[in-house]
């Protein structure tokens, strides 16, 4: 049994690093992660409908013109990594993750923002490096997916409240609602003891009964090394 839920999207560079994060102590502590998506598309369907409306009406989009496309791109990997999960495991997942977001964050291969050119690409090479068929790139397309999705999306927010995004980590399999938070969201990953020190600060946190919220801006840009 999983140790702790960890809910992700491989599109969110926060997402990347925090999930190395909590890779990083999980070598050391040898907790077992369940790896489950929150499709960055779902979370934010109701502005992507409202923006299709505004231009409609010849009104300005809220929200960045590239953004649907990329949560659209990234929802077909994690229709991937579902698939993955029913017929491999929640190790192909992780292994999955891995290597889409190694492509994507650390090797800075271009996500598409116009449509299906470089999917074949990030979906091929990920899935070669993964060692999965080939085959399972068809699943990139397959809404069949889409229910999951939603209803994975329905419980991670479920656990924190709405107005939130990815990552999203269950400490307490046992008390999800009292003991899931949003983040941690830093800039760079913690290593060796500095990572076991956070880990602890925040799992805390979470687990402390009666926490709602603290937060401050971000203070520097992602750093995937």
């Amino acid at each position: 049994m999983a140790d702790i839920e960890f809910f992700y999207d491989p599109l969110c560079p926060w997402a990347w690093i925090t999930s190395r994060f909590a890779l990083e102590v999980a070598s050391q502590r040898r907790l077992e992660i369940r790896w489950r998506p929150i499709s960055l598309y779902y979370v934010n369907e109701e502005a992507f409908l409202a923006d299709e409306e505004a231009t409609a009406n010849g009104e300005e989009p809220t929200m960045p013109v590239w953004y649907r496309p990329s949560s659209e791109y990234s929802r077909g990997l994690l229709r991937i990594a579902t698939a993955l999960d029913e017929q491999v495991g929640n190790s192909a997942v992780e292994r999955f993750y891995t290597e889409c977001g190694t492509l994507i964050h650390t090797k800075g291969k271009s996500v598409p923002v116009e449509g299906g050119t470089g999917v074949t690409d990030i979906v091929t090479e990920a899935l070669k490096a993964g060692g999965f068929d080939s085959a399972l790139s068809a699943e990139f397309d397959n809404s069949d997916h889409d229910a999951h999705l939603r209803s994975e999306k329905d419980t991670a927010l479920g656990r924190t409240g709405k107005d939130v995004g990815t990552p999203i980590i269950t400490f307490d399999l046992d008390r999800p609602d009292e003991a899931s938070l949003f983040g941690p969201v830093i800039s760079r990953i913690p290593r060796g003891e500095e990572a076991l020190r956070l880990w602890d600060a925040v799992e805390t946190i979470a687990r402390t009964p009666g926490i709602a919220e603290f937060k401050r801006s971000i203070r520097s840009e992602p750093n995937f090394e």
